[in-house]
């Protein structure tokens, strides 16, 4: 099976997905078709705005690639993410992300292609 290749992925615009969120923009770049342990991988960026409150159905790993952002999770344990940072959310997790200006990370999570 051939690999796949995206050049320059990080340059183009990330879609908005989350509706009536104005200020969050998430697209997969690339996907597996396995039925049995599908993996979707992408670009999340947010900006200064409303928070986020997100709860993971699927496990998914994240690495911050520009900007800042606060991760807060459902224990009250808050983060300040930054550039090469990586996290983990294991399914289940309930995050609020937060950004005082832009974030841009890339993920890779263990689910169908969005």
């Amino acid at each position: 099976m051939p690999l796949t290749h995206k050049p320059a992925a990080q340059s183009g615009k990330v879609p908005q997905l989350f509706p009536g969120v104005s200020n969050v923009f998430l697209g997969d770049v690339v996907a597996t078709k396995s039925p049995d342990a599908p993996i979707a991988a992408g670009l999340f960026r947010m900006e200064k705005g409303e928070p986020l409150k997100y709860e993971y159905t699927y496990d998914e790993a994240k690495i911050i690639l520009e900007g800042e952002c606060t991760i807060t999770d459902e224990e009250g344990t808050t983060v300040t993410a930054r550039p090469g940072d990586i996290f983990l959310f294991p399914k289940g997790s309930n995050i609020t992300f937060e950004s005082e200006d832009y974030m841009l990370a890339f993920y890779c999570g263990q689910r169908p292609q969005l």
